[in-house]
């Protein structure tokens, strides 16, 4: 298994909004994980929707990444043709594009470790060989 944590929007919103439900458990999850933490534009970009148009809180998510808390990985052209196949394959799901971007990058960097809160969609997603997710917290 590899030392790298996948970071879903949900977990991505709890951390930045004091007010969200699981907020403690989601600090807790990145002060205990000592490796590398791990996204794509699309969480980020779902994530800054979803903490609303206040600048004040868009500008904790992107320190997050601005000071290397989080690194973030582009898309390639294999990738997104990867997260295509994904998303039509998953379709009664339904799989969104940053769940699917997710996905993808789990594969491309073997691991399977995913910071989310959505239980549902990555207990169905498989990574390549229909190995599992290990879902944190």
């Amino acid at each position: 298994m590899a030392d790298e944590l996948l970071l879903d929007t949900g977990a991505f919103v709890a951390l930045v909004d004091r007010s969200e439900k699981l907020h403690a458990d989601c600090v807790a999850v990145l002060e205990r994980w000592t490796g590398p933490v791990v996204t794509t534009e699309a969480v980020l970009t779902e994530t800054l929707y979803l903490v609303g148009p206040q600048w004040k809180a868009q500008q904790v998510c992107l320190e997050f990444i601005l000071r290397g808390a989080f690194q973030l990985i582009p898309s390639s052209q294999a990738s997104l043709r990867r997260v295509a196949a994904l998303m039509d394959r998953y379709r009664n799901v339904p799989m969104d594009f940053a769940d699917a971007t997710l996905v993808v990058l789990g594969e491309e960097l073997e691991t399977e470790c995913v910071f989310t809160l959505d239980r549902r969609g990555f207990n169905t997603y498989r990574l390549k060989q229909r190995k599992a997710f290990q879902l944190i917290p």
